[in-house]
């Protein structure tokens, strides 16, 4: 397939994220990775056409939720119909022909730094915070020195020519990282099948409120798999909260569920239907 016919996805970073990693991996050869240096940047390529798809992390399993990305979900006009987890593998990468005995510096994301802290520790190496993991690749093949390193993705490795000299260095080996993929809001495939629901609400500013709302879930037999609140900037200690609910939109009991909860909720916005994504390494 040449490039011209492929559809064009939206991530932020430079080539070798993991957010391209994990492109790769869900839209396999039938993508054009385009890659933006911030995220409201993939929202809004793919609010103004300029992109058919983004995807954004929003979910690490050992950093948490990566609010920014949720934020901006929210705030935009787009629909999230899909889901993936990308295990995170962190690897040492340098400059080919340098060892590891000479590193003494290492640049990276702080959360890519934060969970390799006991590597770092281990072999007294200097933690130096950079933009994102792909964008510390390129910094150090500019600087061509002798004693800088990166962690970054195995993928960095292949399309900046580094010799990886440590690989899965990260703590927590079992380290996952959640993306949402999603599309323009009028431009929503057919074809998707809805197994769970990302959506928002605001409770009134009533007693018992929140407690209300929560229950119409239970009271319907949805199971919510998720519960985050985030502050709404405009109205200081006005909270959204944020929920994962398995289930179709189009079934009886969703769209049953749904209509209590607007008597009891101040605002509903879906997010977005997509099916169930496979967590790697999971025991549920």
């Amino acid at each position: 397939m040449n490039q011209q016919s492929k559809i064009r996805v939206a991530f932020q970073g430079s080539r070798g994220a993991y957010s391209e990693m994990a492109l790769i991996n869900f839209f396999d050869e039938k993508a054009c990775a385009v890659g933006f240096d911030l995220s409201e940047q993939v929202c809004e390529s793919v609010r103004d056409g300029e992109c058919q798809f983004g995807i954004l992390p929003v979910e690490n399993s050992i950093v948490g939720n990566i609010d920014v990305n949720v934020d901006l979900l929210f705030e935009h006009d787009v629909y999230i119909i899909g889901e993936y987890y990308l295990p995170i593998k962190h690897c040492l990468l340098a400059p080919q022909g340098i060892e590891l005995e000479a590193i003494k510096q290492v640049y990276s994301h702080p959360a890519a730094l934060a969970q390799c802290r006991d590597f770092l520790n281990r072999y007294k190496l200097q933690a130096i915070p950079e933009f994102d993991t792909a964008g510390s690749c390129e910094k150090i093949l500019m600087e061509k020195t002798q004693d800088k390193a990166t962690i970054a993705s195995g993928l960095c490795a292949e399309y900046y020519g580094l010799a990886i000299l440590k690989q899965n260095i990260q703590k927590v080996r079992n380290n996952v990282t959640r993306f949402f993929i999603f599309v323009r809001s009028d431009s929503v495939p057919d074809n998707i099948k809805a197994e769970k629901i990302t959506m928002a609400f605001g409770a009134k500013h009533a007693p018992g409120s929140l407690i209300r709302c929560l229950q119409t879930f239970s009271t319907h037999g949805v199971n919510m798999t998720k519960l985050e609140s985030r502050p709404v900037p405009e109205n200081p200690f006005v909270y959204t909260f944020f929920v994962d609910l398995e289930g179709s939109p189009d079934s009886s009991s969703m769209q049953a569920c749904m209509q209590d909860l607007k008597k009891e909720a101040r605002t509903i916005k879906i997010l977005g239907s997509y099916p169930i994504g496979k967590v790697p390494n999971s025991k549920a």
